[in-house]
């Protein structure tokens, strides 16, 4: 591995692969270097969460890393690591937003957008509506809808998403333009009519 703090990107797939063919001693390696960059993606996340939000980072991570660990899925590279992991911190938030709603009986959880990650029409949106949101989203253009998730969820740049997605820079960013925009129209119709997005 490099001689700096920071892993390689090959460094990492080279763990993970190592690690899917069954090496142990690569997912001792790798464990910690990946669990870090998940905490951060995860704090960058919940850092605009509104106050009295329960989750906290390392509750977060922990529950995505623990079924990263349980899936090991052959993993391809970093990318597609921190990809399923963007995956599975949407579906921790989004089901513990669920969870809390129930309890609280309509009073859900607010997920703060900001206007560099996604345009909202108030200062935070439902959790639950903007999953709603979201998988409408997937459903008209699949990787817009994967680009959101991989932005607010997984914490990455448009640059680390286009590689993700395996698309050009111009190309990232000009989805991202649309679904920013697609998002806020969505959102802001389900607030002004009340309807549960």
């Amino acid at each position: 591995m490099q001689q700096s703090d920071q892993p390689s990107p090959g460094d990492i797939t080279r763990l993970l692969d190592a690690w899917s063919h069954g090496d142990v001693a690569a997912r001792d390696q790798l464990l910690p270097i990946v669990y870090a960059a998940l905490r951060k993606r995860a704090a960058l996340q919940l850092r605009h969460e509104r106050p009295g939000f329960t989750l906290r980072p390392t509750e977060l991570v922990h529950e995505a890393y623990l079924r990263l660990c349980a899936q090991n899925a052959g993993w391809k590279n970093r990318e597609q690591f921190f990809a399923v992991a963007a995956n599975l911190m949407r579906r921790i938030v989004v089901d513990r937003a669920r969870k809390r709603k129930a309890q609280k009986r309509g009073q859900g959880l607010q997920v703060t957008l900001e206007a560099d990650r996604i345009a909202s029409p108030a200062s935070g949106a439902d959790a639950v509506k903007v999953d709603d949101a979201l998988e409408e989203l997937s459903r008209l253009n699949e990787r817009e809808g994967r680009l959101v998730e991989l932005r607010f969820f997984g914490g990455l740049t448009l640059d680390e998403a286009a590689d993700v997605l395996g698309i050009s820079r111009a190309t990232v960013y000009r989805d991202w333009a649309h679904a920013k925009a697609w998002l806020f129209r969505r959102l802001k119709a389900a607030s002004a009519s009340g309807t549960p997005s």
